[in-house]
């Protein structure tokens, strides 16, 4: 059995605050093959922190602890800054939430697709113009020399998160960490952007975190599932068994989910009394 792309063990991510230091991320254990993994739980959960420690993008007055962050044999902790912008992007890549506040106002996509790549390899002019149209289509962009051409602002929302696929992917990463990478977008482009990061991610064996809110999608999508609660990890389960849960709180925001068919009057609000100090 080959082993993991990362191992994450004891991993804690603490904050001041004038009542004492807070651990946003409490003692996180898990591995990541090349596999979808997904991790879900409510708003302040610490996914999106757990997401951003693995690149070491917490910064002071934030604190990293870890007994064992490493990737692909490589002790992330003891990476200096200038080691680890070696490895954000290049083999790490991150889809943030909104594109609209990830992509810079004043560069074309052309020339932020290109400086993806060109910040990790060297490349000429030539060959470079290709990948970013050839990237461009691969996360199915009609017309991608008029959209290489384009400003952030003239982007629709699902064309801006498909440039922002592109502009992750185009240095073909060992892993992508997808954070909420669709909750701004309709149902319909929704369902075309987590079919190109699966079919990117299939073809390219990557190994890929999705986090997400929304508890069908990550279990139709992923392959294994991280709970997350008040920072630490409550359950873990293959995604096919999710709506088996046992912990109290999965039980919870299962049961909080409204659906089509609803014939409740009211959705439940989570009993946190019912899983305290677990």
């Amino acid at each position: 059995m080959s082993p993991p792309l990362l191992a994450i063990d004891g991993l804690t991510v603490t904050f001041p605050t004038p009542r004492g230091p807070v651990d946003v991320v409490r003692d996180v254990a898990f591995t990541l093959g090349r596999e979808r993994l997904g991790i879900v739980g409510e708003s302040g959960s610490g996914k999106s922190m757990t997401g951003r420690s693995i690149l070491r993008l917490i910064r002071a007055p934030g604190k990293v602890t870890a007994r064992k962050l490493e990737f692909d044999g490589i002790d992330l902790l003891k990476q200096s800054e200038k080691q680890m912008r070696a490895i954000r992007g290049a083999r790490i890549s991150m889809v943030m939430q909104d594109p609209k506040f990830s992509l810079n106002p004043v560069m074309t996509v052309k020339e932020q697709i290109a400086e993806a790549l060109r910040t990790h390899r060297k490349i000429g002019s030539r060959d470079l113009h290709a990948r970013v149209i050839a990237m461009l289509e691969s996360v199915r962009i009609s017309d991608p020399e008029r959209v290489a051409r384009l400003y952030p602002h003239e982007l629709s929302g699902g064309m801006g998160q498909r440039v922002m696929i592109a502009m992750m992917l185009i240095p073909e990463p060992d892993i992508l960490i997808a954070d909420e990478p669709t909750s701004a977008l309709d149902v319909s482009v929704q369902a075309q952007v987590l079919d190109i990061i699966d079919e990117l991610v299939k073809r390219k064996g990557m190994g890929l975190i999705f986090i997400s809110h929304d508890l069908n999608l990550v279990s139709s999508y992923c392959d294994r599932i991280l709970v997350m609660n008040a920072g630490r990890i409550v359950e873990e389960c293959g995604a096919g068994e999710l709506m088996n849960a046992t912990h109290p709180y999965t039980q919870a925001l299962i049961a909080a989910v409204p659906r089509l068919d609803e014939t409740r009057e009211e959705l439940p609000v989570l009993d946190r009394s019912a899983w305290a100090g677990t």
